[in-house]
């Protein structure tokens, strides 16, 4: 580990003198590849300094030791020795976490697709409930939340929602939230206040770009049609919303939410894009299924992940077995716990992984 740190502070001394040269100032591209690299090498190299600071003390405080005999200048360089041996193994365990690969989709925008699944009105209606509560974290997160469609009901629910989150770093927050998602609660549409279980699935798809994933407009049926659902003030007025089939696999991407049918076909197209790579990239990981994967899970959609159980006020994952007994506060954007929690069992994980 110490010798690949050491390469990368070469390479880190490398860039930082690129970043000065006026060839690299100059090729706006290149700058941008040297100053992203840069950025994502700092953490580390920064870390990796404290470590080596660390080592200097250690030493310093031996070379006292071994050629001091007055008591107080040893209980000192003792004392030295001690908190640098602490702060060596601190930093000797953050390096690792530092140094995981990392997730290439993590810096980037994510498009949430939301579905309700058994429990018809009382599913619909839980997803509004965590359309609204995924907004409110990227709300407070300083993430921008731009509504794609959304198959609404009379009740003020969702059959079907999508939005994309834009900002770095949002697929890193919100990948670990695919799956289904259970409510046990007594629904609004029940007099006899009886306990259902309902369920919604969400899908978390990183945005895609051009260069990563290319779009054969040929396979592709693109049309126009009326907005359609509960309500709205364009719903069914003017003929702006976009659909668009994948004709090979049938897979259908509708967008509703602008005037414009042109916002609106760009749009469809990114989800079509982001869902047709995600297609891509799931049976690749099928065909590489004697890889090693964590336990955590980011992307299979029928496997139940957490239960937001009502009567008892808490919200739980069970992936990794936590529970909140918060989940008001939860349900109002508070998420960060949770996704700190799914993040570092995720880290522990991996690092497990590794060691195997």
């Amino acid at each position: 580990m110490i010798e690949k740190l050491a390469e990368l502070e070469k390479r880190y001394v490398e860039i930082e003198e690129r970043l000065s040269d006026s060839a690299v100032l100059s090729d706006m591209e290149l700058y941008k590849k040297y100053s992203k690299e840069y950025k994502s090498l700092t953490p580390i190299i920064e870390k990796y300094r404290e470590y080596k600071k660390s080592e200097s003390d250690i030493k310093d405080s031996d070379e006292i030791l071994a050629t001091e005999r007055d008591p107080e200048m040893r209980e000192l360089a003792e004392e030295q020795k001690y908190l640098a041996r602490d702060a060596k193994e601190k930093f000797n365990n953050e390096l690792k976490v530092l140094l995981l690969p990392k997730d290439s989709n993590d810096d980037k925008n994510v498009i949430i697709e939301i579905r309700g699944g058994a429990g018809g009105d009382e599913a619909a209606l839980f997803s509004y409930v965590l359309y609204r509560m995924y907004s409110m974290y990227a709300e407070a997160s300083g993430y921008k939340c731009e509504l794609i469609y959304a198959n609404e009901t009379e009740l003020r629910g969702f059959k079907e929602v999508s939005f994309m989150i834009e900002g770095e770093g949002a697929y890193s927050r919100f990948k670990f939230e695919s799956g289904v998602h259970r409510v046990q609660r007594v629904p609004e549409t029940e007099a006899q206040g009886r306990i259902h279980t309902s369920t919604v699935t969400v899908a978390v798809l990183p945005e895609v770009e051009d260069v990563e994933f290319a779009l054969n407009m040929d396979e592709l049926e693109i049309t126009r049609h009326r907005s359609a659902g509960a309500g709205g003030q364009h719903v069914n007025k003017t003929e702006s919303a976009i659909r668009i089939i994948h004709i090979p696999t049938g897979m259908v991407v509708d967008c509703q939410d602008e005037r414009s049918q042109l916002k609106n076909k760009d749009k469809a197209l990114k989800v079509m894009k982001s869902r047709l790579a995600e297609l891509d990239r799931q049976k690749k990981d099928q065909a590489l299924a004697s890889e090693r994967r964590s336990q955590v899970g980011t992307g299979d959609r029928s496997e139940r992940i957490r239960t937001y159980n009502y009567p008892q006020g808490r919200v739980t994952d069970h992936r990794i077995g936590f529970t909140i007994y918060s989940l008001e506060n939860f349900l109002n954007g508070k998420l960060d716990e949770m996704i700190n929690a799914l993040i570092n069992a995720d880290r522990a994980e991996r690092l497990k992984a590794g060691e195997e």
